[in-house]
């Protein structure tokens, strides 16, 4: 039967980028680092130091998780092959149905997988803190922005990640003059680095009683949240810390009390802020995170190490710097500047599909 040999065909190419992840992830030697570590944690004096044996507890965590998550994969794959085979044998449609469908699945796991083997930056492990802000337009910038913004919620929900709103400020008639989020999970910053740059829209303005077509700019800027182990010196003299009430039109972005914080660091004029907490305590421990992830930004350009890995070349928020074009009219389109990569499905992009995006972000500069 056609549908047969063809899911057959599938499965063959879904086996051979099975062993690709397998030579990239180097999955032989995680299993021999994986039993070195669990032969240190059998150790006698092992939890005696205990900051040391944490560290080899969380990576025997992690190198299980790489593991099994691979294996089971491969099973996955081996028991659809078999099945594939026993329908050509003693055909049944509901199988063949459940079959294609189990296929399709094992490629969608399989693209995920794949993207995780791409992942080489430094700080690629890390939460992000995404900020986003129009450009020059006034109202049709600033729906823009807020129309990106809910792009990357959906994103990370759709994804098992965690969006956090940090520090917004509402737009003057509709849309959002900045909003800043922390978006956690494994992985979050290698996944949305290739993010950051200036986002294009083009369409027909809800806001022109004409029915005219508006182009629109917003930036997008990713840093990776810095950890407490990373050493950052930063100079409490340095610091100008003002406190404020939280602004927003109401429900989620309002706050009662002056616990929003805003901390400027003099030297380098960089500000962050933060309202997203009721404790004006906890909105300076998350503004003082920010402020050393910016920090280290700076550092990491002027030691000229690797710029691309982190916040990327800054470009003026107008026409010839968009890294991605979002096209609803006059057909419907979004393409990637840097690798070509396009789609022609704009709302499910809008409802967070950008895996396509990432993934061929990451391919060009692992390529690169």
């Amino acid at each position: 039967m056609l549908e047969l040999e063809e899911n057959k065909r599938f499965l063959n190419s879904l086996k051979t980028k099975l062993e690709n992840i397998n030579e990239s992830m180097k999955i032989g030697s995680i299993k021999l680092e994986l039993d070195n570590l669990k032969k240190q944690s059998m150790q006698e004096n092992f939890w005696q130091d205990t900051e040391k044996s944490s560290k080899v507890y969380s990576q025997i965590k992690i190198l299980e998780k790489k593991v099994v998550n691979y294996e089971s994969l491969e099973k996955e794959l081996t028991n659809l092959l078999e099945m594939n085979e026993l329908l050509e044998i003693e055909f049944e449609q509901d199988l063949l149905n459940e079959l294609l469908k189990s296929s399709k699945s094992l490629s969608d796991k399989l693209d995920a997988l794949e993207i995780q083997t791409l992942f080489s930056g430094k700080y690629d492990a890390n939460n992000a803190i995404i900020t986003l802000h129009p450009g020059a337009g006034g109202t049709e910038s600033q729906d823009w922005a807020e129309m990106l913004y809910r792009m990357y919620g959906k994103w990370s929900s759709s994804n098992g990640f965690t969006l956090k709103e940090l520090d917004y400020l509402d737009g003057e008639e509709a849309g959002i003059k900045s909003v800043t989020a922390l978006i956690s999970g494994e992985n979050a910053y290698g996944y949305l680095k290739g993010e950051m740059g200036v986002h294009r829209l083009v369409r027909i303005s809800p806001f022109d009683s004409g029915g005219r077509r508006h182009t629109s700019f917003a930036s997008v800027e990713v840093l990776p949240e810095i950890t407490d182990d990373v050493e950052i010196d930063i100079n409490q003299e340095d610091l100008r810390i003002d406190t404020y009430r939280a602004s927003g039109a109401g429900g989620q972005h309002i706050n009662k009390t002056d616990s929003a914080v805003r901390i400027t660091h003099i030297p380098t004029n960089i500000v962050v802020a933060c309202q997203s907490e009721r404790s004006q305590t906890m909105n300076k421990e998350t503004a003082m995170r920010m402020l050393k992830s910016k920090l280290l930004d700076l550092k990491e350009r002027e030691n000229k190490e690797k710029i691309s890995e982190l916040k990327g070349e800054q470009k003026d928020i107008a026409w010839g710097s968009q890294i991605r074009s979002y096209v609803f009219c006059p057909y419907t389109m979004v393409k990637d500047h840097r690798t070509n990569y396009e789609v022609g499905n704009v709302q499910a992009v809008m409802d967070g599909d950008l895996n396509g995006f990432m993934q061929a972000y990451l391919k060009m500069i692992v390529n690169n």
